[in-house]
């Protein structure tokens, strides 16, 4: 059995079940690009905050710009006011073809704002923002979660079917707690308790690195799709091999490095195209990872790290790989 196939959210039809998850800092235009070539069925913005949406800022709305990337794509939006939640929702229907709610960021500046993961702990307010973004939205809504904010507070379940209620298309379940971070393992039960109590499509979330992980999230959990976030770091091709392994059983030989080469030239081109040269600084952190556990890789990061052009990064990354 195969567990790779269409996912229907809404009315929007992706061409398979595996899906980059937002990341601030990572899911730019770029890197969705590069993982859709590589077999995403959907890719997602980082996370955007309605209320720099509300009050006009520039580089939030930036961050959506998805001029010559292939469709369908998700927009995650955060927030906990109504008002600025409402009009996020608007402006985000005219430019995405699905609105993503985030109420699962760990991160101390988004929660200390009420933001993301800490609307886990007022669930009345958490449904007050389903029904207003939904209410505003002319494209189906998602919701990202995770299991709950501590391992007093367990959620998951109860802020899923109130999801449901509310009129969202699909649900995206983390299996930590907000305390967690990404320490310890993702559970995979509360990820099956959620696929059991809704009607919607369940994606799980939290672990899945390769095949083997895809396959135990599929066969345990029962979910419909599976989303990826670090385990894609530097690494865009695992949607590839994940598709390869679920549908023969087999693994796919890593990358060879000219290949690896070309995606990281790749990778800088189009980061410096939308940014200009200061996307080199930002792209520091990618070329680490796409270099992570290769020879001498250490050395080679470290020698990055002073570079501010464009050039000289794809000259020293080419330098580097002829010595692999």
């Amino acid at each position: 059995m195969s567990y790779i196939k269409k996912l229907k959210i809404g009315n929007v039809e992706l061409e398979n079940n595996l899906i980059l998850a937002p990341m601030a800092g990572v899911t730019n235009r770029p890197f969705r690009m590069i993982c859709k070539e590589y077999g995403a069925g959907m890719v997602c913005t980082e996370m955007a905050s309605a209320r720099a949406m509300y009050h006009n800022d520039l580089k939030t709305k930036r961050l959506l710009n998805t001029d010559g990337e292939k469709r369908p794509i998700s927009m995650q939006i955060f927030g906990s006011d109504e008002e600025s939640m409402a009009y996020a929702a608007k402006y985000v229907s005219d430019i995405a073809d699905i609105i993503d709610i985030n109420m699962g960021c760990p991160a101390p500046k988004v929660v200390k704002n009420g933001d993301g993961s800490k609307l886990l702990l007022d669930l009345e307010k958490a449904e007050k923002i389903l029904n207003c973004v939904i209410k505003n939205a002319k494209v189906p809504v998602t919701l990202k979660i995770r299991k709950g904010w501590d391992k007093e507070n367990i959620v998951a379940v109860e802020i899923a079917k109130i999801g449901e209620k509310c009129g969202v298309s699909a649900i995206t379940v983390h299996g930590r707690t907000r305390s967690e971070f990404y320490t310890g393992k993702a559970d995979l039960d509360i990820i099956k308790k959620v696929k059991e109590n809704v009607k919607i499509p369940v994606i799980g979330n939290g672990d899945v690195i390769d095949g083997e992980s895809a396959k135990r999230m599929f066969e345990y959990t029962g979910v419909d799709g599976i989303m990826i976030g670090r385990g894609s770091f530097g690494n865009p091709w695992i949607f590839k091999q994940i598709i390869h392994y679920l549908q023969t059983g087999e693994k796919i030989e890593e990358p060879s490095k000219e290949e690896k080469l070309k995606v990281m030239k790749k990778h800088i081109e189009l980061a410096v195209e939308e940014k200009g040269e200061i996307a080199v600084k930002e792209l520091r952190k990618h070329i680490a990872w796409y270099t992570k556990n290769l020879k001498n890789s250490s050395e080679f990061r470290a020698s990055i790290n002073q570079i501010e052009t464009r050039e000289e990064l794809i000259k020293k990354v080419e330098e580097y790989f002829k010595t692999l």
